[in-house]
């Protein structure tokens, strides 16, 4: 979460980071309850290093997109361990997350904000409308910034991990092979 990148398409309080990678990996090699729990600390290690500055809202949104995102695509892949059920676990995964991202901030997220920064939320639609003349209220707001951004993040973190799990899990079989 210290690396965090915007994206052109989306206010610039949307950054991508590679956050749930661990948390993918972890529950891969684990199970769904470890990934649940890489995300938890994932979220501590955050407040400890960099604080909040969204009353909370931020890290709790960010651990609840993160589990939607890691649990369905490890407790899958927990059932069968091979190549193409982790690719499916993963394009499962990845369209949870861009659901319940959207869901969340169009029902949870933006009227949160609004409340803790005293706005109306057609102030944060601004900031979508000001990057794309489409986004006009809060639907199309999660329709053209949330669920692509989201859609962006599974798909990078699934990617990277579908080419390096191989690679990596013998060290939490512990072995070299």
């Amino acid at each position: 979460m210290l690396l965090e990148f915007p994206l052109p398409f989306a206010p610039d309080f949307y950054k991508l980071d590679f956050s749930d990678l661990p948390a993918l990996i972890g529950g891969f090699a684990a199970g769904p309850f470890t990934g649940v729990m890489i995300e938890f600390i994932k979220i501590l290690l955050k407040l400890v290093i960099k604080g909040t500055s969204s009353g909370f809202v931020g890290e709790i949104a960010n651990f609840v997109v993160g589990v939607s995102f890691v649990v369905p695509a490890t407790a899958i892949y927990r059932f069968r361990k091979t190549r193409n059920v982790a690719f499916t676990s993963c394009i499962v995964g990845t369209v949870c997350i861009t659901l319940a991202g959207s869901l969340l901030n169009a029902f949870f997220l933006l009227p949160a904000y609004a409340v803790i920064y005293g706005c109306d939320m057609s102030v944060l639609v601004e900031f979508g409308t000001k990057i794309n003349p489409a986004i006009t209220n809060v639907t199309t707001f999660c329709l053209f910034a949330v669920a692509p951004f989201n859609l962006i993040k599974g798909i990078a973190d699934s990617a990277i991990t579908f080419v390096s799990y191989k690679h990596i899990s013998p060290i939490f079989k512990g072995s070299n092979s």
